[in-house]
Parts: C-alpha cells; sequence; structure tokens
C-alpha cells in the first residue's frame, strides 16, 4: 500500500480557520491570570447571569480588554471543565475584534454548557456581552 504524496493541512492552513484572528486568545494581553484578579472582578465587578455562563465585569485603568475564563468542580471532572473552558475561549474568540478596551471580564461555564449546542452557547455569550454594553457597536442582530 503506497502512502499518499498529499500533505494534509495542519492548525494555521485549515480553510475553514480565518488566519487573521486564529490564536488571538493565547495572547497573554487578553488574559486575567492572577487568582487576585478573578476575586477582584467577581467581588466588586457588575455580574450577568445566564443557565450556560455566568458573566462579571469591571472596568480597568489600563485601557485594555483583559479575559479571564473558569469552570468550578461544579462542572464536571477536569477534563469536563478544561472542555467547557475551550468551548467559551472559542466562542469569545471570534467576538475579540468586537470588543471594548478598557475592562476586565470573568466568564464562568456552568455545567448546561458542556451539552449546549455551540451555537446556543455562543448566542448566550453575546447575549452576556451586549446587555454588559461591551461590544464597540451595539449587537442588535446576533446572526453572523
Amino acid at each position: 500500500m503506497a502512502l499518499s504524496s498529499q500533505v494534509m493541512p495542519l492548525g494555521r492552513d485549515l480553510p475553514f480557520i480565518d488566519p487573521q484572528w486564529t490564536g488571538s486568545w493565547v495572547k497573554r494581553k487578553f488574559r486575567l491570570r492572577r487568582s487576585s484578579d478573578f476575586k477582584r472582578v467577581r467581588q466588586t465587578g457588575k455580574a450577568y447571569t445566564h443557565p450556560f455562563v455566568v458573566l462579571s465585569v469591571l472596568p480597568n485603568q489600563v485601557d485594555q480588554l483583559r479575559i479571564g475564563i473558569t469552570a468550578s468542580k461544579a462542572v464536571g471532572s477536569a477534563v469536563e471543565r478544561n472542555r467547557a473552558k475551550r468551548r467559551l475561549r472559542a466562542v469569545v474568540d471570534g467576538l475579540l475584534p468586537r470588543l471594548r478596551a478598557g475592562w476586565d471580564v470573568v466568564l464562568i461555564a456552568r455545567k448546561p454548557a458542556l451539552t449546549a449546542d455551540f451555537g446556543d452557547l455562543s448566542q448566550s455569550v453575546r447575549e452576556l456581552m451586549n446587555r454588559a454594553r461591551l461590544f464597540v457597536e451595539s449587537e442588535t442582530d446576533f446572526d453572523d
């Protein structure tokens, strides 16, 4: 049996991934990393809830958008928590170009986020961000 000489594309070479935004999530300037930052946003910020996710926002002084995503043990095992966080990261990655600078944002996954349809999860995050007025322009139409 002969091996195909055609090489399968990997990562950024895949046709369905927009290279302009791929990997923007991994830039450290977009992340909240310290537990003290998460705690500060949760305790002093404004919270918006949905059955899939909780969104907490707090203005910051660095004129930069910083996002943290977490999932408690109530979501499930480590594998399930990581899956929930990956799904939320995928949703946020597509929204980064439209979000206002100057905010610290914490997204907390809830157990239903694991089994929710990705479109429903995306819709819920956009809805919460719109309620928090995080978009540069208000999103009245959620169809992309």
